[in-house]
């Protein structure tokens, strides 16, 4: 997938194009429904599939005061969406700039001037250009003037739920740690990424070593607790079953910052110092508690381990 970070980067010649645009938080089940449409419509016209996103949540200009925090890195969204098969991804910067633009000269100069798009797919609820003026009824006004259709693609449910799929429900439920519901919303694990990084060794001293990863940054990180999953070791490819740890060590009272830490199950010896890692999230086994001394403590760890090998036995990796 080729990444632009400026309308100027697209070729001249690279239309015609569909497009869908929205933020891409997450990359989750609803995302993936408006790709899927997209590739279906590129593929009948022989146009280019594009997605149209941001380096930011608007609000972060906007309201910051109003701004959540992100599912996903912007790297990790544009590494998931070239996972689905997209010709290119446009990556604009929302600056005030940006914010400034009319809806109208968004579809000229950047839908229709750069990308000579043909179909454009959104929800029903986008909003885009200066005070949010851009809907899907100004797009289809647009249409016919600018030589492009629309479509506005449905929400989407999941079986046996009444809720949209969203990231704001992807954000309640990672803060509630439920890890199993959020896999649903979003088609896949949850995960964190980051670089392992030097602890305190207390896991090692404890007779589980641990990989502890470097501060996680503008990225959701699921409640405090201990979660079975996977350490994905970008260097070596190789998915490392895992006793994933996420909080401030209680019992010890010395961590100041929420961490993750994984200890990869059936491994003592494992050398992963300053491997880029990726921590998947399967299931939460329980919550981030304080221990009446080493002994209890080394008793559940024993067992959580013992529960992450159980329940991933049975996961898909």
């Amino acid at each position: 997938m080729i990444v632009f970070r400026d309308p100027s980067e697209v070729p001249d010649d690279f239309g015609p194009s569909v497009v869908a645009i929205g933020k891409f938080d997450g990359v989750h089940a609803g995302h993936r429904a408006v790709i899927r449409r997209l590739e279906e419509r590129a593929a009948e016209s022989g146009a280019h599939s594009v997605a149209v996103t941001f380096d930011r949540n608007p609000l972060a200009v906007l309201r910051p005061d109003r701004c959540p925090e992100n599912v996903v890195t912007v790297a990790r969204k544009i590494e998931l969406l070239g996972e689905l098969g997209l010709d290119a991804t446009l990556l604009l910067t929302f600056d005030e700039s940006l914010a400034a633009l009319s809806a109208e000269d968004f579809v000229s100069q950047i839908l229709v001037g750069a990308l000579s798009v043909s179909t454009v797919l959104v929800g029903e609820d986008f909003r885009f250009g200066h005070r949010g003026a851009g809907t899907p009824d100004l797009l289809r006004t647009l249409g016919p003037r600018y030589g492009f259709s629309v479509e506005v693609v449905d929400d989407v449910y999941l079986e046996g739920s009444d809720r949209r799929v969203s990231s704001t429900w992807i954000r309640e439920l990672l803060m509630a740690g439920d890890v199993v519901a959020a896999s649903r919303v979003l088609g896949r694990f949850p995960d964190v990424r980051g670089v392992v990084v030097h602890g305190l060794k207390r896991g090692r001293e404890l007779g589980f070593p641990t990989a502890n990863l470097s501060p996680i940054v503008d990225a959701f990180v699921p409640a405090d607790g201990v979660y079975a999953g996977w350490l994905v070791d970008h260097d070596t490819g190789i998915r490392h079953p895992s006793a994933i740890s996420v909080g401030t060590n209680p019992t010890f009272n010395d961590v100041l910052e929420r961490q993750v830490e994984a200890h990869v199950v059936g491994e003592t010896g494992l050398d992963l110092y300053g491997h880029d890692v990726t921590v998947e999230f399967v299931e939460r086994l329980r919550g981030m508690v304080a221990f009446e001394g080493i002994e209890k403590l080394k008793n559940q760890m024993a067992t959580d381990v013992d529960d992450a090998e159980r329940v991933l036995r049975g996961a898909t990796a």
